[in-house]
């Protein structure tokens, strides 16, 4: 299989699947805040999270070694870094920054996390459109809940 020209087409297919694991999973995450009025669920969606740094890391390590254009692996790339942040201040050394925020950390913590998103979304849009309307929605659906979780001031 490829996808009008791309090498390693696995790594685009991986790529597609990662971005669309995290919204799911931050999308979950927000609605559990609404309905349990906890970060728990959150915090546990969050090791799924964590765990895809695993196949971006592969993925990244093709379009590198494949020599793919800078849209390709740039996702991957600011995605390991929201990944190694997230680690830190929500795992390895818990830091409240949500609230109060703390912009130090929430401005390049929310940088790294959308930036990722948009690119690793944004290259199936040339590559296949109906992937991307996938892609579309669940980050539609990862917006509705976070705006959801801010008015219910869970956010």
């Amino acid at each position: 299989m490829e996808i009008r020209g791309v090498d390693p087409w696995w790594a685009a297919i991986t790529v597609w699947a990662i971005v669309n694991a995290v919204n799911v999973l931050q999308a979950a995450g927000f609605l559990t805040r609404i309905w349990t009025r906890s970060m728990a669920t959150n915090h546990a969606l969050g090791y799924g999270i964590l765990a895809l740094a695993v196949p971006a890391a592969a993925a990244l390590a093709a379009f590198v070694r494949a020599k793919a254009p800078w849209i390709s692996w740039a996702g991957p790339a600011v995605f390991l870094l929201f990944v190694a942040l997230m680690a830190v201040v929500d795992y390895i050394s818990p830091i409240e920054f949500r609230s109060p925020a703390r912009p130090i950390i929430l401005v390049p913590y929310l940088a790294f996390f959308f930036g990722a998103i948009v690119l690793m979304g944004v290259p199936m849009f040339s590559l296949d459109r109906r992937l991307w309307l996938v892609t579309a929605a669940t980050a539609a659906a990862l917006l509705a809940s976070m705006g959801a979780a801010q008015l219910a001031g869970v956010g």
